[in-house]
C-alpha cells in the first residue's frame, strides 16, 4: 500500500455519506472496509455534510469557509513573498542611489 493518499470525487463522496445516513443499524466501518475508503476518512466526510448542513457544532467551518480560508492562505503568502522581494529590491535600488 502506497503512502500517497487517495483523491475521491465530491460525487462518491456524496454517496458515502448518503450510504451511511441511510444505514443506521450498519457500523461506519463495515462500509468504509465496502468502500474502500478508510474509516476515519469517512467519518470525516460525514461529520463535515452535518456541519455543511448547519448541524455541526458552533464555530465549525463548512466547506466553503474551509476552500475560502485556504484560499486566503495561499494568496497571503503569495503577498508576503511579493513584499519581500520588493523590500529586496527596495534596498538594493538604495544602495545602489548611494554610490
Amino acid at each position: 500500500m502506497s503512502n500517497m493518499s487517495k483523491r475521491y470525487t465530491a460525487e462518491f463522496k456524496r454517496d458515502a455519506i448518503a450510504l451511511v445516513r441511510s444505514s443506521p443499524h450498519r457500523n461506519v466501518t463495515e462500509i468504509a472496509r465496502e468502500l474502500g475508503v478508510s474509516p476515519e476518512g469517512l467519518c470525516g466526510w460525514v461529520k463535515q455534510a452535518q456541519i455543511d448542513r448547519g448541524e455541526g457544532p458552533t464555530g465549525a467551518l463548512t466547506s466553503d469557509e474551509r476552500d475560502e480560508l485556504r484560499r486566503l492562505r495561499r494568496e497571503l503568502a503569495e503577498v508576503r513573498k511579493a513584499n519581500e522581494i520588493l523590500v529586496k529590491a527596495a534596498a538594493f535600488f538604495a544602495k545602489e542611489i548611494v554610490k
